[in-house]
């Protein structure tokens, strides 16, 4: 697989559901920050961790995450990333605001930057900018509201019968794609999740659809279309509206890729409370 496959196959793990119709009103005002930690696999080995923080303030919110990842095909490949998302909950999920995500790897670095308006894209920069190359052109209706991966992968929110019940338009930047999901069943919480949580979990199906920005002959783009193996598995947090994931899987051409939530910590302000694995 491709720098551009592994980078991919990590964009879609951290991609969820949450309904959208976000310019509505704003969600109940909440405090706090939630940590968790991520364990990221493929072919059964583990390939490194991705940290996320989340702080809420009021409707407003600001994430940051960041990984180490080491593969070895051959030889050992490492890559390393930071990612910053900030928004606002509303009553059917989160506005993004902004959305900014640096990584290198194999000699080779990159910054992408993304602002929103009212949850459109308003501005976009790439460094070191890139030729466009034969692309599939993305249009401006294609970039309103739509969400950056980060709160897409993050803030779930259920509004309907089911959390997998929805359609998730995603821009990374470059990539523009959908994610959709449906309902699949519902699990017990495995007993090696963290403490904090508790109950069962939702296991949707989950469906890529590229929209704009790909190359349509692009091997790892036209294989994840087509696949129908893509689960994710969502649980609900501790005396809150959102839902995060605990656990997700995509078929990959070098095995399953996969990312488990590993450690839970959650502090709200209002309670005081703190809890861990």
């Amino acid at each position: 697989m491709t720098k551009y496959g592994v980078a991919l196959v990590v964009i879609l793990l951290l991609s969820g559901s949450l309904s959208r119709d976000v310019r509505s009103a704003e969600a109940p005002r909440t405090q706090g920050e939630v940590l968790a930690t991520y364990d990221v696999a493929l072919a059964g080995f583990s390939l490194g961790e991705f940290e996320l923080s989340a702080r809420f303030q009021g409707p407003s919110y600001k994430m940051r995450g960041k990984g180490r990842f080491s593969l070895f095909l051959g030889r050992i490949h490492k890559s390393s990333g930071n990612v910053t998302s900030t928004g606002r909950l509303k009553k059917l999920g989160p506005q993004s605001a902004s959305f900014i995500v640096s990584y290198e790897g194999g000699g080779k670095a990159e910054e992408r930057r993304i602002d929103f308006d009212g949850g459109d894209v308003s501005d976009v920069s790439i460094i070191p900018p890139k030729k466009p190359g034969r692309r599939v052109p993305v249009t401006k209706d294609q970039l309103e509201d739509v969400l950056d991966p980060l709160s897409a992968a993050f803030l779930h929110m259920q509004t309907g019968n089911s959390v997998c019940n929805d359609t998730l338009p995603v821009f990374d930047g470059r990539l523009r794609f959908d994610i959709v999901l449906a309902p699949k069943r519902v699990d017990e919480l495995p007993t090696e999740a963290p403490k904090a949580l508790s109950g069962s979990v939702a296991v949707c199906e989950v469906r890529f659809v590229p929209v704009s920005g790909h190359k349509p002959d692009n091997a790892v783009i036209q294989f994840l279309s087509k696949t129908d193996r893509i689960e994710a598995w969502l649980v609900r947090l501790p005396e809150s509206d959102l839902y995060v994931p605990y656990w997700i899987g995509v078929p990959t051409v070098l095995g399953s890729a996969s990312v488990t939530l590993t450690r839970l910590e959650m502090n709200a302000k209002e309670r005081g409370a703190s809890s861990a694995r």
